[in-house]
This record gives C-alpha cells, structure tokens and sequence, in this order.
C-alpha cells in the first residue's frame, strides 16, 4: 500500500550538511521527519503538509529545512551537522486512516 523509504544517511563530517531523502508511494496527507537519539526518545524534526506548510518544533528551527521535490519526495536538509546529531532518521507518512514508518537511515557525524 503505502511504502516509506528514505536515503542519505551514513558518515557526515561535523560542520557538513546533511541531505536526506524519502520517497512515499501513494497518497498523503502530509510527511515528517522524525530522529532517533542515542539515550533519548523519537523526537519530531519537522512536518510538511500537502499543501506545501512546513512546521518546525522551535529546537529544530534555523537547523533544518523540510521540502518537497513533488507529492512523493521530500527531503530534509541540515545546515551544519554537529555529533549531537548522529542518530536514526525516519520518515512517517500519514494517510486519512493510517501512519507508516519508513525504516530509517542512520546518520553518524564524525569531527
């Protein structure tokens, strides 16, 4: 039905830019991107809508940039990668009735 896959992940130097895609087949109502801290809990890093409206948590503000390629791409842009930052990246994608997690990407920055 609804599949979820994202890419981009693996080593990042700390300072770089991270650029991670994720690609959802079929319909939406919107796709975020959420991380996965060693030591902490899933955390939201930001949500666009289908109407192209982006909405940010305020830590991740000025940090990360979500977008859209087209209504199945979209993609999650760091400005400057800091260790802090390493961790698991998923991608969830919400229909009328369901949500679906793409299996994420692991993120590692090294200095």
């Amino acid at each position: 039905q609804v599949q979820v896959v994202e890419s981009g992940g693996g080593l990042v130097q700390a300072g770089g830019s991270l650029n991670l895609s994720c690609v959802v087949s079929g319909s939406t109502i919107s796709i975020g991107w959420y991380r996965q801290v060693p030591g902490k809990e899933r955390e939201l890093i930001a949500i666009i809508l289908n109407n192209g409206r982006a909405n940010y948590p305020e830590s991740m503000k000025e940090r990360f940039t979500i977008s859209r390629a087209n209504a199945n791409t979209v993609y999650l842009r760091a400005k400057t990668v800091k260790p802090e930052d390493t961790g698991v990246y998923y991608c969830n994608a919400k229909t009328s009735w369901t949500s679906h997690w793409g299996q994420g990407t692991q993120v590692t920055v090294s200095s």
